[in-house]
């Protein structure tokens, strides 16, 4: 029988928490007094996990301890103070991801520690009375965080930031400083992987080169067994970078090949067998046994170090992996990147009023990554070359109603090779799935699987391939309802309830509850006579019983007082709580279930379906491409390159395509020719300001477009494919790796001495300003000379030296003609 108390004068209770009997340790702190449960679990964290910043969920807050607290404090501007034995900063729940990313930005390494216990299930469970259980569910560094597709912070379309893993060995009979590299760089979040061995000078020019393409977020290297000079290049690259700090991760290369060998051999067939796809580790072998050997103990460590943050997935598509220099491209060094300023200029370092800038017109990030690889490697085969040019005066010419569809279907497509990484890591959410399915099901559903015949192989294999979606997205999509997994909601997310049963007894359970509360509201209304009574729900509270004060009632002496004002009461009667508790229990325990089953759900679709999805995934971002350079093509005033057997280069009236494009004053065309029936080298002299190097530039800048499959400002092109585009331009320092500009200077003209060939073009300015006027001219004149006379390359040689121009121009007068 309830006990009744009239509500009028009645004292307002005080209920009393429990005060938790928790064992406290007996060591004193630096704050004097001894540990908490808590501290000693964070201290213990701190431990575990050396040079990572980490962030405890406690509450509703992330907290920084420590040494974290400190750095925390800098990057982040918040405070950082003691509280009890520990120094401690703090962030809100909902702004994790905001401070995580500028924290990796800023190079570091972040581990996200959480409550792996719920209230509700603890207060059910035997250990209630004890601390919370956490332990570490993410670490992220720059190149291995994946965050969502379309988060507002992904600025760059042009890059995801990727990880390089590098070693070096030195031949005892190889010159002084001249070493092998054996390189791969990952890019986790696209799934992308590169691979090289290279030998390399003193210099290092090769490994910048490198460093200049790829622009890694990260470096895993072996922490002793760099040389000094490679040392000194990584360190300058990791510090002169514009947008974020490169972290450095070093590691212990004891591996030898076999070891490395064994390991991912070990690797490859576990995913294999684990997979129900048709991924014979056979063959997934066979690529890697034909890595050379310092590549694969780079990528026996890449394992091993992405394996910490459960992305080695990554590395599974070996058929996605690619060799950093094929036959078929050129590939440009660093030097000439910077000079002719492909991918940043030298003002801002951003994109603006770089080629890269003129040539991308995309639409999606994936094919604008594709399209900055285009650039930075032009083709040297002239089949493949003609192929891809022939696809871009096509898609100009053609008014094809597939060619419309497909543009408006790559305007609105998300970044689909991210997401398909974050599915293939379990990190995908239900609205991106949701997105990523309906997008490949637009992409599916789009273009028949008879589409028109093209002249272009390239728009034919394109076309070909996005109706193989076809299948596997209707099976997807039958599978879950995209409306519902919009929401959020991962335990509605299925079409077929049978699919997983473990959700359905919950829910039965759940609504078993919600009964027995709508019976004990039947009972409240009888009890204080009240029928229109109804559950109130503040301030997230739910199951509240809210009685005026006015209305004079008695109420049972058991009810609890969950909060109040100056004019009414909300209750919780005893069956309600217990019935609320049980109601959380079913909850959460619905929610992990429902958890489980999304991720098996990823798992399936990445192990089924993960290679269709990707190459119509690169098909896609091939096809952005080739729309961009068509509507490059459709500019005024551009016209297709023509590529001749001959060994010349004819531009007539051309024109530098980032400065036209930047003033509004007409850029004064030029007329150049060299090679075939006419002289291989050209001296250019003339006054300062009078537009010697725009019009070099302009000449190296129109050879890299043709050969990238571009049309080209000018009146007419034609030229004979080059393997290679080296310029040395202007006067530059590397003072911190204690290199002057003379060293410079020569360093970077020795370069272009050892690797230029008859169907190179070199482009040298000013060669000699970093000494005395008679030590230039001498260094000018024995260059241009053996260019003309043993290399035979076509050269285009900028000198305020009168003297060194006449002189080669009366020793060899077909070979060389002085322009002005």
């Amino acid at each position: 029988m309830f006990s009744l108390v009239p509500i009028k004068g009645r004292k307002k209770s005080r209920v009393k928490p429990m005060a938790r009997k928790t064992k406290a340790a007996a060591e004193v702190g630096p704050g004097g007094e001894t540990y908490t449960p808590y501290e000693a679990q964070a201290l213990s964290f701190i431990k575990d996990h050396p040079g990572t910043i980490l962030m405890i969920e406690k509450g509703y807050k992330f907290y920084f301890h420590e040494e974290s607290a400190k750095i925390a404090s800098g990057e982040l501007g918040i405070v950082a103070y003691m509280k009890r034995n520990l120094l401690t900063a703090s962030i809100p729940v909902h702004r994790k991801e905001v401070h995580m990313k500028k924290l990796l930005s800023k190079g570091h390494k972040v581990g996200i520690i959480e409550q792996t216990e719920t209230a509700a299930l603890k207060k059910a469970s035997e250990n209630k009375n004890t601390l919370f259980e956490r332990k570490l569910t993410q670490l992220s560094t720059a190149a291995t965080y994946v965050d969502e597709v379309g988060s507002v912070d992904d600025l760059d379309k042009y890059s995801a930031p990727p990880l390089l893993c590098l070693l070096e060995s030195h031949k005892p009979d190889s010159a002084e400083g001249e070493i092998s590299i054996g390189m791969i760089a990952i890019t986790p979040s696209t799934g992308d992987v590169i691979w090289d061995e290279f030998h390399d000078t003193v210099m290092r020019v090769e490994l910048e080169t490198r460093l200049v393409h790829t622009r890694p977020a990260e470096l895993l290297v072996p922490g002793e067994d760099l040389t000094k000079m490679t040392q000194k290049v990584l360190a300058h690259f990791a510090n002169a970078s514009h947008d974020q700090r490169i972290r450095t991760e070093n590691f212990n290369s004891t591996l030898s090949g076999s070891e490395a060998f064994d390991f991912i051999t070990n690797f490859y067939t576990t995913k294999a067998t684990a997979s129900t796809e048709e991924l014979s580790s056979d063959k997934l072998l066979a690529l890697v046994a034909g890595l050379p050997q310092l590549v694969v103990i780079s990528l026996a460590h890449s394992i091993k170090y992405l394996s910490t943050f459960s992305i080695a997935d990554s590395l599974l598509s070996v058929k996605f992996f690619t060799k950093f220099t094929e036959r078929s491209h050129m590939l440009l060094n660093g030097n000439t990147m910077t000079n002719l300023e492909i991918y940043q200029n030298q003002t801002d370092f951003t994109t603006h009023g770089t080629l890269m800038s003129i040539l991308d017109h995309t639409s999606t990030k994936f094919g604008a990554r594709l399209l900055k690889n285009w650039i930075g490697k032009p083709l040297t085969n002239k089949l493949i070359l003609n192929q891809r040019i022939d696809a871009v005066e096509e898609i100009k010419s053609s008014k094809s109603p597939q060619l419309v569809e497909l543009c408006r279907v790559l305007k609105r497509l998300p970044d689909l090779a991210k997401g398909l990484c974050r599915i293939q890591y379990g990190k995908c959410t239900c609205q991106e799935l949701a997105s990523l399915l309906s997008a490949f099901g637009t992409v599916a559903s789009a273009f028949p699987e008879h589409s028109e015949e093209f002249h272009s192989k390239f728009l034919n294999d394109i076309f070909s391939a996005l109706p193989k979606l076809k299948a596997p997205i209707k099976a997807l999509l039958g599978e879950i309802d995209t409306k519902k997994a919009s929401s959020g909601r991962k335990d509605e997310l299925w079409t077929d309830p049978e699919q997983f049963p473990a959700l359905n007894e919950y829910k039965l359970l759940i609504e078993t509850v919600k009964s027995e509360l709508d019976e004990e509201l039947k009972s409240i209304r009888k009890l204080l006579r009240k029928p229109s009574l109804a559950w109130t729900t503040i301030a997230g509270i739910e199951y509240l019983v809210e009685i005026k004060k006015s209305e004079d009632r008695t109420v049972p002496t058991n009810w609890v007082v969950m909060s109040a004002t100056k004019s009414l009461r909300r209750y919780h009667t005893p069956e309600a709580k217990r019935l609320i508790d049980e109601l959380s229990r079913y909850k959460e325990a619905l929610n992990a279930e429902a958890n489980k089953a999304f991720a098996s759900f990823l798992s399936s679709i990445a192990s089924d379906h993960y290679s269709v999805m990707r190459d119509v995934v690169n098909k896609l971002g091939i096809a952005d491409c080739l729309l961009s350079l068509a509507h490059v093509a459709h500019q005024e005033g551009y016209v297709r390159p023509e590529f001749t057997e001959e060994d010349s280069l004819e531009i007539v009236e051309g024109r530098h395509p980032m400065i036209e494009a930047l003033r509004t004053d007409p850029f004064v065309p030029n007329t150049l020719c060299i090679g075939g029936d006419y002289p291989r080298s050209s001296v250019i002299t003339g006054p300062n300001m009078g537009g010697k190097s725009s019009a070099v530039r302009m000449v190296a800048l129109i050879a890299i477009m043709a050969q990238i499959g571009s049309y080209v400002p000018a009146k007419a092109v034609r030229l004979g494919l080059l393997d290679e585009v080296f310029s040395r331009m202007g006067a530059s320092d590397e003072l911190a790796r204690g290199r002057s500009t003379f060293m410079v200077e020569m360093a970077q003209t020795s370069d272009i001495l050892q690797k230029a060939t008859h169907k190179s073009l070199v482009i040298l300015d000013e060669l000699g300003r970093g000494t005395s006027t008679a030590d230039g001219m001498a260094i000018a004149n024995a260059v241009l000379h053996h260019l003309v006379e043993r290399v035979k390359c076509k050269t285009l040689f900028i000198t305020h030296y009168p003297l060194v121009a006449t002189e080669l121009e009366r020793k060899f007068p077909r070979k060389c003609k002085i322009c002005t």
